[in-house]
């Protein structure tokens, strides 16, 4: 097929990939245009448009396209289908209805559920079983077009960064078998029942309340690990938690609870095994306090 594709971060790659390794003409990548990064803030192009250079593919990166032309320019390429993932930009009716089979969307959990942005920490955060992949028509509403087919994977205790790249290898593999035969997935319209919404993470969520109980702070750690990282404030300083067990403790809730950083939360505690601090690379917790001592009865912010 003569396919547009239109994605921007890490996730969308391996469904850019797949479609190359089977053979499919893809005849332009639209990507978010380069984003300052990095601490001398150059313009750093998003990992599709990397990706579709390295493979020699023409990248288009228009701020938005709503405009005629930038439609207009869309719609001269002939394309049979477009193939959508974690693009970030709303497509215009237009848009929709440019490539002869229109747009298929490969999105990061199993609808009705996680709608939006962020499907993948809303999942963990939730604390749910299980999620997936859903390959949808998309339409003009948020998630809601017509389903042609879904893979389920447990949860199972991984954080956003690990479940987000294996979500990303079944939803590539899954829109290639798709469009291998698209008859032998007709479509199923969403019910209306168990609809949820994924709204964007804001970086405030990654401050932890240690007034909840310790197995939902522990979802938070996973939920924002690797980026932007769970955080908690000792003496004005950020200490990033990437990963960290429950264990059976009490006390007042965010005050450590011995030696070892055992933090007491709204009931139960946990203890975290990874940990960052500002400007420093990721060090297990036992190596960071060989040379940062958090006593017992220390109160975090």
């Amino acid at each position: 097929m003569r396919i547009i594709f239109m994605g921007t971060p890490d996730f969308a790659v391996p469904t850019l990939e797949a479609l190359v390794a089977a053979g499919h003409e893809v005849v332009a990548a639209y990507s978010q245009p380069p984003r300052p990064a990095g601490r001398g803030k150059k313009l750093q192009p998003s990992p599709v448009h990397l990706a579709a250079e390295a493979h020699g593919i023409e990248v288009r990166t228009p701020v938005s396209l709503k405009g005629a032309d930038d439609q207009a320019a869309l719609a001269a390429l002939g394309a049979d289908v477009a193939v959508v993932a974690a693009y970030g930009l709303i497509l215009p009716q237009a848009v929709l209805d440019a490539p002869k089979l229109g747009c298929l969307n490969v999105h990061g959990s199993i609808l009705p559920r996680w709608r939006g942005a962020a499907p993948v920490q809303r999942a963990i955060l939730a604390g749910d079983e299980s999620t997936g992949v859903t390959i949808m028509q998309m339409e003009r509403g948020l998630d809601t077009g017509p389903m042609l087919a879904k893979v389920e994977t447990p949860v199972d205790g991984k954080t956003a960064g690990e479940l987000t790249a294996e979500l990303a290898g079944k939803g590539a593999a899954l829109m290639v078998q798709v469009l291998s035969d698209l008859s032998a997935f007709p479509v199923e319209v969403q019910p209306e029942e168990g609809v949820t919404y994924a709204h964007k993470i804001d970086k405030a969520e990654s401050r932890l309340d240690f007034s909840r109980d310790a197995l939902n702070v522990e979802r938070q750690v996973r939920a924002f690990a690797p980026a932007p990282g769970a955080f908690f404030e000792l003496e004005g300083e950020r200490y990033r938690v990437l990963a960290a067990d429950v264990v059976d403790a009490a006390g007042e809730a965010g005050v450590t609870q011995d030696d070892a950083l055992t933090i007491a939360c709204g009931s139960g505690a946990i203890r975290p095994t990874l940990i960052q601090r500002a400007g420093r690379p990721a060090m297990d917790t036992a190596s960071l306090l060989r040379g940062r001592s958090i006593p017992a009865g220390t109160r975090l912010g």
